[in-house]
C-alpha cells in the first residue's frame, strides 16, 4: 500500500497532481526570476550616478546585465545541468563585453583575438590611472565603462548563483551590497534614496520569486505554497536591515554622517591623494576624519605651506597636473629654479623634515622653492619650470625626507616697481586661455582690473574682489549646485553663484589674471597645520613640528612677476592668512583688515586656516595622532568582526543547508516522496560531520548497517536496547512522536529513502523524518568527544568532502503527472 495520502497512478483534471512538479519545462519561473534580479541589480546601480559622470553608462550596463541574466534563464529553461548555468553566464558576459568594446578586433565581432587582448592592457592601464587619480564624479571613458559593465555582469551571475544554484536567496543580497558599497565609499551623499529604494524593491522581488524554488534549485510542487513563515522572515529581515542602518554608524568609528555603509573609507595603502590632487581636494575637505596625515618640522619662524603640484593647462573639462615628462630630470638631490629671483633680492633659506606615515601620492609635498631633497627611497624626478617632484616607481607612503628650500623676501614695494613683461623663455602655457573660455570670465576680469596701472595692482584687485563680502566660502554649495570640481564651465558658474572653496577661488583668480595679461598657475598642496608641541633634531638643530591632514588641503594661485619669480596670493576667504605683501593697506593705527592676517604676519606664503580638533601627538604615538588612532581602532574592530564572520561561515553554511532540508521534508512543504531522499542526504552529511567514512560502493541499506555498527552511533543505538531509554533518542530536542532510539531513527529514514527510490509517487512527505534526523544528530553528539563535536559544529567535514554514495535521485514527473 502506498503511504497515506498518495494515489498511485491517479491523476486530476488537467493532468496535474499536488505532489508532482510543475512541468518538464520550467515555464515562466526562470524568466520572472531573471527579471527580478535585473530590477535588483540595476535598481542598486542607480546609486552609481554621481560616482560616474552623467547617465551615459546606464544603457551599456543595463544591456550587459540583461543579456547575462537572459542567457542563464534560457539555460535553466532548457534544463542545462545546474553547474553549467553560471558558466554559460560567464561566457555570454565575455562575448557581450567583446561585442561592445572590441568588436573591430574580434572574430565575427564577438570572439576575442590576439589584437583584442593586446588592446585590453593599455585600456585598463589608462582606466587605473583615472580611478587612482580622479575624484567623483569620474568622466566615463571606454575603460571605465568596460569595468562598470563587467562588474555589474559578474554581480548578476553571483546573485543568480546564490539565489538559485545554492538555494540561498537571502544571502544573494551580498551582490547588491557589492554595488551599493561603491557610492557609499566615494559619494559624499552616499547611496541616495533612488539607489537604496531600487535595491530594496529588487531584493524583495528576488525573495518572492525564489519561493517557487525548493532546495537544490528544483521548482516546488504544483499547488504547494511557500512556507507560511516566509512573510514573517521577510519582515524580520527588513527590520534587521533598518536596525543595522541606524546602529552601525553609532558603534563603528568613521560613520559620522549618513547611514551604513557610508563613511567607511579604510585603506591598507594609506590615504591616497592620487594623480590629480586638484579634483580630489574637495573630497579631502569634506571628509570628516581629515584623511591621511603629514608631519613636518622646520626651522622657519612660522608654519609653511607644502606644495605638491601645479596646474597650468586650463583647457578641457577636467584639469590635471601636467606631468611634463619631457622636461623632468632624475634625482632631486640638487635642483635649480629656472625662474629664480633677480640678484639683489633678499632670500630666506629653510630646512624642513617631512614624515609621511600614512599618506600616499606620486607628488611630493615640499615647501617652495626646493633646492635639494634628501632621504627619499625609490626614483624621483623634478621639473625646473614648476619645481615639482614626482615619483617614477614609488609613492610618498612611508617616506621620511629633508628639504632645503629658498624663497625671496617679497615686499609690497618690490612688487609695485615691477612693470617688466615676462621673459621670452617663459612657457606660453602660463598665459594661454582656451578659445572656449566663457565670456563671463574675461568680462569680469577686465571690469575689475581695467584701471589698475601695474600687474601688481591688477593682482590685488582680483584678490580683493574674490575676498569681498560678495563671495562666501562653502564646500557643499558647489556639490548641490552641480559645479564641483574643475573646468572653465565650473569657474563661470562659480562667478555667477559666488560660493565655493579654494579650488574655485584659485582657479577664478588664475584665469582672470591671464585675461589681464599676468602669467599664472594653480598650486595644490597643504596649508600649514597645527603645532604638535614637539621638536625634531636635525644636524643638531631643533625644528618645530607641525601636522597637516585632509582638512588642510588647499589650492592657491601663483602669479609670475619678472625678477621675483612665482608669487603666491590668497583669494580664498576664511581659509588662510594673506601674506603681508598682499594685504590691503589699513588706515593708520588700525589692525589688519582681515581677521586671519595676524596668524602669520611674516610668512611669505599664506598660513593655515583650519586647525584639527585636537593637536596630534606626532609620529611617535602609533599612527601619528588622534585621528589615525581612531582609524586604527576602527580597522581593528572591523578586522576582528570580519575574522569572526569568516570563522563562523562554515557553521552558518551548514546550518542553512540543514534548515532548508528540514523545511522541505515537512508534510505539506511540497517535496512529496522526494522528501525521503532529502532526509537521507541530511543523514549522510550528519554522519560525515561526526567522523563516519562513506564507502562509494554502499547502498543506503548497507550504509545504514555500517553506521549503526560504527563508533559514531553504536553506543547511542545499543544503549537503548532497542526500546525506550533515558536518552530518549533526541531527548528533549525531539518532539513526542520522535523515534525512541537512534537505531529506530535510522530505520525510519532508510524506509523513506527506499520508498522515494523504489516506491510509487507520493503526494506528501512521510511523517517523522524531522524528529528522526534530530534523534540521529543527538545520538552522534552523545557518542562524540568534545573535539569532534566542535569540529562538527564549526568546521563540518560534509561541506568539504564530495561523497559519491549511490544516493537516490529526485524523481522526475511522468507524462501522466505533468499538467
Amino acid at each position: 500500500m502506498s503511504p497515506a495520502g498518495s494515489r498511485p497512478g491517479g491523476s486530476r483534471p488537467g493532468g496535474s497532481r499536488p505532489g508532482g512538479f510543475r512541468s518538464a519545462g520550467l515555464g515562466a519561473a526562470p524568466w520572472a526570476l531573471a527579471a527580478a534580479m535585473f530590477t535588483a541589480i540595476m535598481g542598486a546601480a542607480l546609486s552609481i550616478n554621481g560616482v560616474l559622470l552623467g547617465w551615459g553608462w546606464l544603457a551599456n550596463a543595463g544591456a550587459t546585465v540583461a543579456v547575462v541574466l537572459a542567457s542563464m534563464a534560457a539555460g535553466r529553461s532548457l534544463r542545462l545541468p545546474a553547474v553549467l548555468v553560471p558558466v554559460l553566464g560567464l561566457v555570454v558576459l565575455g562575448l557581450s563585453l567583446v561585442f561592445q568594446f572590441f568588436a573591430d578586433t574580434a572574430y565575427l565581432g564577438i570572439i576575442p583575438s590576439g589584437r583584442t587582448l593586446a588592446s585590453l592592457k593599455p585600456l585598463l592601464r589608462e582606466t587605473s590611472d583615472l580611478i587612482v587619480g580622479g575624484a567623483v564624479p569620474l568622466p566615463v571613458d571606454p575603460g571605465l565603462l568596460l569595468l562598470c559593465c563587467a562588474g555589474l555582469g559578474l554581480l548578476a551571475i553571483l546573485m543568480d548563483l546564490l539565489a538559485v544554484s545554492l538555494a540561498l536567496p537571502a544571502i544573494s543580497g551580498v551582490a547588491l551590497l557589492g554595488v551599493l558599497f561603491i557610492p557609499a565609499l566615494f559619494k559624499p551623499d552616499s547611496v541616495g534614496p533612488a539607489g537604496f529604494a531600487g535595491a530594496a524593491a529588487g531584493y524583495l522581488l528576488v525573495l518572492g520569486c525564489c519561493q517557487w524554488y525548493a532546495p537544490h534549485g528544483v521548482l516546488r510542487a504544483a499547488g504547494s505554497a511557500a512556507p507560511a513563515s516566509q512573510l514573517r522572515r521577510a519582515v524580520g529581515l527588513g527590520a534587521a536591515a533598518v536596525a543595522a542602518l541606524l546602529i552601525v554608524p553609532a558603534v563603528i568609528p568613521g560613520f559620522s554622517s549618513g547611514l551604513f555603509p557610508q563613511g567607511a573609507k579604510l585603506s591598507a595603502w594609506g590615504t591616497v591623494s592620487g594623480l590629480n590632487p586638484l579634483i580630489t581636494l574637495g573630497n579631502d575637505l569634506r571628509n570628516p576624519t581629515g584623511g591621511g596625515q603629514l608631519f613636518y618640522a622646520t626651522d622657519s619662524f612660522s608654519p609653511l605651506y607644502l606644495r605638491s603640484s601645479t596646474l597650468e593647462d586650463f583647457s578641457g573639462s577636467t584639469w590635471a597636473p601636467d606631468p611634463r615628462d619631457d622636461t623632468r630630470r632624475l634625482g632631486p638631490v640638487r635642483m635649480t629654479n629656472r625662474f629664480d629671483s633677480a640678484p639683489g633680492v633678499p632670500t630666506l633659506t629653510t630646512t624642513t623634515q617631512i614624515d609621511s606615515p600614512d599618506f600616499s601620492s606620486p607628488w611630493l609635498p615640499l615647501p617652495y622653492a626646493p633646492e635639494s631633497v634628501l632621504g627619499l627611497s625609490g626614483r624621483w624626478t623634478w621639473d625646473p619650470a614648476t619645481m615639482t617632484v614626482k615619483a617614477l616607481d614609488t609613492t610618498t607612503l612611508g617616506q621620511n625626507y629633508t628639504a632645503i628650500s629658498t624663497m625671496p623676501q617679497i615686499s609690497r614695494e618690490l612688487l609695485s616697481t615691477i612693470a617688466t613683461p615676462p621673459r621670452p623663455t617663459l612657457d606660453p602655457i602660463f598665459l594661454a586661455t582656451p578659445a572656449d573660455t566663457p565670456p563671463v570670465i574675461e568680462e569680469t576680469a577686465l571690469a575689475i582690473t581695467g584701471t589698475a596701472p601695474t600687474p601688481y595692482d591688477k593682482a590685488m584687485a582680483l584678490q580683493d574682489y574674490l575676498r569681498s563680502p560678495a563671495f562666501t566660502y562653502s564646500e557643499l554649495t558647489p556639490l548641490r549646485e552641480g559645479y564641483d570640481g574643475s573646468g572653465l564651465d565650473v569657474v563661470a558658474k562659480f562667478l555667477e553663484v559666488k560660493s565655493g572653496y579654494c579650488v574655485h577661488f584659485s582657479a577664478a583668480m588664475a584665469l582672470m589674471a591671464r585675461e589681464a595679461g599676468i602669467p599664472s598657475r594653480i598650486a595644490v598642496g597643504y596649508a600649514p597645520g597645527t603645532p604638535t608641541g614637539k621638536q625634531v633634531m636635525v644636524d643638531g638643530v631643533a625644528l618645530n613640528q607641525y601636522v597637516v591632514d585632509g582638512h588642510n588641503a588647499h589650492a592657491w594661485p601663483e602669479l609670475y612677476f619678472e625678477g621675483l619669480g612665482w608669487v603666491p596670493f590668497e583669494p580664498t576667504p576664511s581659509r588662510g592668512s594673506v601674506p603681508p605683501y598682499a594685504q590691503p593697506i589699513a588706515a593708520p593705527g588700525t589692525g589688519p583688515l582681515n581677521p586671519d592676517d595676524s596668524l602669520n604676519p611674516g610668512a611669505a606664503l599664506p598660513s593655515t586656516a583650519t586647525a584639527s580638533p585636537s593637536a596630534p601627538a606626532g609620529p611617535g604615538t602609533g599612527a601619528g595622532g588622534g585621528t589615525v588612532d581612531l582609524w586604527s581602532s576602527a580597522g581593528a574592530v572591523l578586522g576582528g568582526l570580519a575574522g569572526l564572520a569568516l570563522l563562523a561561515s562554515p557553521w552558518m553554511w551548514r546550518r542553512t543547508i540543514r534548515r532548508r532540508r528540514l523545511a522541505a521534508i515537512r508534510p505539506g512543504a511540497g517535496a512529496g516522496g522526494s522528501a525521503g531522499a532529502l532526509a537521507w542526504r541530511e543523514l549522510v552529511d550528519t554522519a560525515v560531520d561526526y567522523g563516519f567514512r562513506i564507502d562509494p560502493s554502499d547502498t543506503p541499506r548497507t550504509m545504514a548497517a555500517r553506521l549503526l555498527a560504527s563508533p559514531v552511533l553504536a553506543a547511542a543505538s545499543g544503549s537503548a536496547g532497542g526500546g525506550s531509554s533515558s536518552h530518549g533518542g533526541a531527548g528533549s530536542r525531539a518532539p513526542a512522536e520522535s523515534p525512541a532510539t537512534a537505531a529506530t531513527a535510522v530505520a525510519t529514514l532508510l524506509a523513506a529513502c527506499e520508498s522515494a527510490q523504489y516506491g510509487p509517487p507520493s503526494e506528501d512527505a512521510p511523517a517523522g523524518l524531522e524528529p528522526a534526523l534530530a534523534a540521529v544528530r543527538a545520538g552522534c553528539a552523545r557518542r562524540a568527544s568534545l573535539p569532534v563535536r566542535l569540529r562538527a559544529a564549526l568546521l563540518p567535514p560534509s561541506l568539504f568532502s564530495r561523497t559519491r554514495l549511490r544516493l537516490p535521485r529526485l524523481p522526475r514527473p511522468t507524462a501522466r503527472q505533468r499538467p
